[in-house]
């Protein structure tokens, strides 16, 4: 398949990049509003992949074009740039398309991060209600830490949670997660279902702020 990172110049865009091409036989199209700054970006994932032995197809277009080509196609932006993202590339948007939500909504005070949950009820819903009615919305990869993710040198042992309507979906987003070496994926049932998820990580930040060690915590359930 053809993998679309819209935002893949940015922290989580980048991990997933890297962690796709590296692990994988799937194309990786890094999307950016800006074609040039997906160019480089893509050059810079292919130079360390390359680095490190690994033959990888990483191309960098703007992000219209990016969602024109793939398959999947992974908004890998701040939840506040979320709606007009999506709304960007809706024609380029069909029914055999999957896309995916990544963001979390969140809020900082002087006592750490706390979730902040939008009106429609979570942030995977945003993109639900901005993309066409007929292109399946899933939500994934909401709790990894970007910078453990983007570290092709560090080993993962990590759980993320699946959710959507449409099984069909949800099925090709667990077989892409589980294509990236030490993640593991599982199905947390319908879209209604992400606000729960979305919510672990500002308390995954917190704690990692707090404890010696826990710089990039993950979640595994056992």
């Amino acid at each position: 398949m053809e993998i679309a990172l819209l935002g893949g110049t940015g922290d989580i865009g980048e991990g997933l990049a890297l962690r796709w091409a590296a692990d994988s036989a799937h194309d990786v199209l890094v999307g950016s509003r800006d074609p040039e700054r997906a160019a480089a970006k893509a050059t810079e994932y292919a130079t360390a992949l390359d680095e490190r032995g690994r033959d990888a197809s990483v191309e960098g277009l703007g992000n219209v074009e990016a969602a024109q080509r793939a398959d999947v196609i992974v908004t890998a932006v701040p939840a506040y740039h979320l709606t007009d993202t999506v709304e960007s590339i809706a024609d380029e948007l069909s029914s055999d398309d999957v896309l995916v939500s990544p963001a979390v909504g969140m809020k900082r005070d002087e006592d750490g991060f706390h979730y902040n949950r939008p009106g429609v009820g979570s942030v995977t819903q945003l993109a639900a209600n901005a993309a066409p009615d007929d292109v399946p919305v899933v939500g994934a990869f909401h709790n990894l830490a970007a910078g453990r993710l983007a570290d092709l040198d560090a080993d993962l042992d990590w759980d993320t949670v699946v959710v959507g309507d449409e099984s069909d979906a949800k099925d090709t987003v667990i077989e892409l997660a589980e294509s990236i070496e030490g993640l593991r994926a599982l199905d947390g049932g319908p879209l209604a279902n992400a606000a729960e998820i979305e919510g672990l990580t500002p308390l995954l930040i917190n704690v990692a702020r707090h404890n010696d060690g826990l710089h990039d915590l993950g979640v595994r359930f056992r």
